[in-house]
């Protein structure tokens, strides 16, 4: 079983990643509950800087179901082109669009089951809405998310719903309206996928990450790990035949 942290040292990650954070807020622009979901929607697979840079000028003046629906699937397409899968997310707001107005009177449901019905919105995007829209505590789990969870020991999980109950059940309720902001800012910034910056994390006395990395000890090079791994198989081997 993976190493977990206690309720007490996971307070005292959150109050630290709250000292260097006392605000935490979303790294995309919207302006409404609608052009929120569409952000969120289009930033999967994407950076958020590219997410904004493409809706800079599309929420100026398509920034309700209605103006994205007169705006068209092409008309779409136009300004989000430089957003990776961007044929099928053109589809997906287009398709929503239509549902929110339908459906909804042109509204973003309230709604966890109403919003994962949109084309394109999943849990993940669902807990954001209703976390920065609506004020739920509620925590949304990406990619950043999810490895700081499992690295630090917060909420070890092998699935996205895993990590999410893990942290509902740990994060003290003080902190869970900022918790999805700390954590993915801080995978974003400093526990990084390849190469974590241990050395200036402010919570790394807290973190049970075993391989922390070390400034003063260059991290060996791929060609010397694989030598290190062939050199290890060989000595089994070895020791196999006799």
């Amino acid at each position: 079983m993976p190493k977990r942290l206690t309720k007490a040292q996971a307070e005292a990650i959150y109050a630290k990643l709250a000292e260097i954070r006392p605000d935490p807020r979303t790294e995309l622009d919207y302006v409404n509950p609608f052009t929120l979901v569409v952000a969120v929607a289009l930033s999967a697979q994407a950076t958020d800087k590219g997410v904004n840079r493409a809706t800079k000028a599309l929420f100026t003046f398509a920034d309700t179901p209605k103006k994205m629906l007169a705006l068209g699937e092409e008309g779409l397409a136009e300004h989000i082109r430089t957003i990776g899968l961007w044929r099928n997310k053109a589809k997906n707001v287009i398709a929503l669009s239509k549902i929110l107005v339908e459906k909804h009177g042109g509204e973003v449901p309230h709604d966890r089951a109403a919003l994962e019905a949109l084309p394109g919105v999943g849990r993940k995007t669902a807990n954001v809405v209703l976390a920065e829209a609506f004020g739920e505590e509620t925590i949304a789990v990406d990619t950043h998310v999810f490895r700081v969870a499992n690295r630090t020991g917060l909420a070890p999980g092998k699935t996205p719903d895993q990590v999410e109950a893990g942290l509902m059940k740990i994060t003290p309720a003080a902190f869970r309206r900022g918790a999805h902001h700390w954590l993915i800012l801080h995978g974003r910034y400093t526990c990084l996928a390849r190469t974590p910056a241990c050395a200036r994390c402010a919570i790394r006395d807290l973190c049970l990450y075993c391989d922390k990395t070390d400034p003063s000890k260059p991290r060996p090079s791929k060609a010397a790990a694989n030598a290190r791994t062939n050199v290890s198989a060989a000595s089994g081997a070895k020791a196999k035949k006799r």
